[in-house]
């Protein structure tokens, strides 16, 4: 697909205004490393030089100044399109301001005690034109916009007039709504493709004719600036697709400042060992176009700022901004935006932080960096690998072995097993000589074995253990749970009894509040009767075949369980009532298949109306049993349950089967939790994700000191000898 500009006038500031002041290219080094097949935008050539190196306007062939069109080509695919600007099409150009590091957003007070932005230091502030319109209005929680109550009118002097102005008002609402919907349907289309350019002219456009433009108009053209910026545009994969009519008949106008679920962030950065390496497959944007977008970007922010009355101001505006801020380096102005958000009333997201986070991180200041994860806690947002990659990396550079090991056991509660560029940037971390520096030389077993029991297993987190060079081994995980590169046993981390008994609890309290009736409680009580279990089965899961359940398949995973355990008991099957009734049911063979469970008061029927995957998790979690299915569990239901207590009760409990030629196969759960692990004697086991291959054997990164791989060689010679 070709990728086509919309004629607009580029900016004549697009370097240093004299020779004795400093490219902002020359003072920041790149963020991240793009492939270079970048746009042409702007012919070399020896007439429009003059435009970058010295701000003049562009000559014409005869050599001089005027109106003639200035060129610009862009390619892609081996299709090149031209468009012509006109120099005297700059009418946005002379006021317009290049933003420098130095400059921050400010907020101030307003004489109410209310929070007020002013505009950004250095240059220019919000216009005062929109103040006129707030005025009458006042605002509700939720960002709703009420009108203050009008004084009685006259109606037998002024009702005639009055209703004649009220239709001209309608009417002029009416057009200007249809001019925002077509406005809003082709900013989104802009996103679609990833036309910045189209974009910026369409805003200009919408400006000069006095299109009232919403929240969702500044949100689309604001990431589309912001993303230009930062080097490469990621075509949003969606965009609304209302027309004119379509949208008036279901009542949008521009005042509907519906939340911004399409504007997309670009895909999250990989990090290799020493810097950020941005791996997205985007539209690559040139250096010109870059810093364009960025001053265009800041100018349409402080347009979205004057008309606060009117147009409430998102998180994604403010991200934005924040992105705006990292392509210049300036992760004090992106993290001061984040910052602000609390005083708007906004709650920031994880993306929001991403940007100073990747400023100072790249800059090296590994503090300011840390400040912006404790803000990030403080603010309920959890960092994950990504940004915890950010941080390791900022603190191998910085080789601060106290904060590698902080960040290693937030690897362990947050992702459990690492990527493959995370490993790559552990096992550097390992090969340092500073790692191989820090370390106690002395501790006490005793204090150590106590915090490894009360941490439920696997790790101590008393700080690192040892001195000397490390051994890195990519190894495996036999049968029994022990590592084949160094002989330790790995541990089984299981959920303690206060923690088994906090999570039943707390799925317990979920399902009331979602199970109709009082059928949740009555399912508790029959479990305390006929408990406890071996085994719980998700029955749906195991026999679910087209529109009905196969109930010999049900049978098959049933027997296969009795048979494994020495209580010869049944599991229990927990199946919704509507897979027991219809058709299928009428086979004789069916009917005593469920009457023998049932004599057994080994099958429990969900009622009409309530989620079986409540019960069957309760339960399970109530006679800590195995949970035989093979569903993975990621869907709303489970994303409601702890984050912490979900995965290590899942690992240990869940049992997958396949069925084979006259038989049932399990896969029972790991001999030892696939989870970072801090052994007693200061070694580290790191599970790798297995990318490519999630059916293959799991690779695990083994660390241990020399010093003790030289201890256990020499046992094995005297065993031998």
């Amino acid at each position: 697909m070709a990728y086509l500009l919309t004629p607009h006038p580029l900016p004549t500031r697009l370097a240093a205004a004299s020779s004795s002041s400093v490219s902002l290219k020359r003072v920041l080094p790149p963020l991240a490393c793009h492939a270079r097949n970048l746009f042409d935008v702007l012919p070399q050539s020896d007439g429009n030089s003059d435009v970058v190196a010295n701000g003049n306007p562009p000559r014409t062939e005869k050599g001089g100044a005027g109106s003639v069109s200035v060129p610009r080509t862009m390619a892609q695919g081996g299709v090149t399109r031209e468009a012509s600007l006109s120099a005297s099409q700059g009418r946005n150009c002379a006021a317009r301001r290049w933003i420098r590091r130095s400059d921050r957003l400010v907020l101030g007070e307003s004489p109410e005690g209310g929070v007020v932005q002013k505009g950004w230091t250095g240059g220019h502030g919000s216009t005062g034109g929109s103040e006129g319109r707030g005025r009458g209005r006042r605002w509700m929680r939720g960002g709703m916009r009420v009108q203050e109550p009008v004084k009685a009118v006259n109606l037998a002097t002024s009702g005639e007039d009055r209703g004649v102005g009220n239709v001209s008002k309608r009417g002029k609402r009416s057009k200007g709504g249809e001019r925002g919907v077509k406005l809003r349907v082709e900013l989104d289309m802009c996103s679609k493709r990833g036309d910045v350019m189209g974009a910026i002219d369409l805003y200009d456009s919408a400006v000069k004719e006095g299109v009232r433009m919403g929240q969702h108009h500044y949100n689309v053209l604001l990431y589309l600036c912001s993303s230009a910026a930062l080097g490469t545009v990621q075509p949003a994969k969606s965009g609304t697709k209302l027309d004119s009519a379509s949208a008036e008949s279901s009542g949008y106008s521009e005042d509907n400042n519906m939340h911004e679920d399409h504007v997309h962030d670009q895909e999250r950065n990989k990090f290799n060992l020493f810097r950020l390496e941005e791996t997205t497959s985007g539209i690559p944007i040139s250096d010109e176009i870059k810093e364009y977008a960025r001053t265009r970007g800041f100018e349409i922010f402080d347009k979205m700022r004057s008309e606060k009355q009117r147009v409430l101001m998102s998180e994604a505006a403010l991200t934005a901004v924040a992105r705006m801020a990292m392509s210049m380096g300036n992760g004090d102005m992106a993290f001061e935006t984040v910052k602000q958000m609390k005083e708007l009333g906004i709650a920031p997201k994880l993306r929001s932080y991403g940007p100073a986070l990747t400023a100072f991180c790249s800059s090296g200041d590994v503090d300011k960096a840390f400040e912006v994860e404790a803000h990030m806690l403080e603010s309920g947002v959890i960092p994950e690998e990504p940004e915890l990659g950010m941080l390791l990396s900022a603190s191998v550079v910085a080789r601060q072995g106290d904060r590698v090991y902080y960040l290693l056991h937030k690897f362990r509660t947050t992702v459990r097993q690492v990527s493959q560029s995370t490993a790559k940037l552990l096992e550097a971390w390992f090969s340092s000589s500073t790692a191989s520096k820090v370390g106690k030389r002395k501790w006490d077993s005793s204090v150590l074995a106590e915090a490894i029991e009360n941490n439920g297993g696997g790790w101590h987190g008393l700080g690192w253990l040892g001195r000397g060079k490390w051994i890195i081994t990519r190894s495996h995980i036999d049968k029994n749970g022990v590592c084949l590169a160094c002989g330790e046993k790995l541990a089984i981390i299981d959920l303690d009894p206060k923690e088994t008994e906090d999570f039943a609890t707390m799925v317990a309290k979920l399902a009331l509040k979602r199970v109709k009736n009082s059928n949740f409680e009555k399912f508790q009580k029959w479990l305390e009767k006929h408990g406890p279990f071996d085994a719980v089965m998700d029955a749906a899961n195991v026999g679910l075949s087209q529109s009905h359940l196969s109930l010999s398949k049900v049978s098959a995973i049933a027997d296969a369980t009795q048979k494994r355990f020495p209580s010869r008991k049944w599991p229990l099957i927990v199946v919704h009532n509507r897979h027991l009734a219809g058709k299928h049911m009428k086979n004789p063979a069916n009917q005593k298949l469920v009457q023998k469970w049932k004599q057994a008061n080994a099958v429990y029927e969900t009622p009409t109306g309530s989620n079986d995957d409540w019960y069957w998790l309760f339960a399970a979690i109530r006679w800590k049993c195995l949970m035989i299915t093979n569903d993975e569990m990621r869907d709303h239901t489970f994303q409601l349950l702890e984050k912490d207590f979900f995965p290590k009760w899942k690992e240990r409990h869940q049992v997958h089967f396949t069925f084979g030629d006259n038989c049932v196969t399990f896969q029972m759960p790991p001999p030892c939790s696939v989870v970072i692990q801090e052994s007693e004697k200061g070694h580290w086991h790191i599970p790798v994700t297995k990318e490519g291959s999630p059916d293959g054997e799991q690779t695990w990164l083994c660390m241990t000191r020399r010093n003790h791989m030289h201890n256990i060689m020499n046992q094995e010679l005297i065993q031998n000898f």
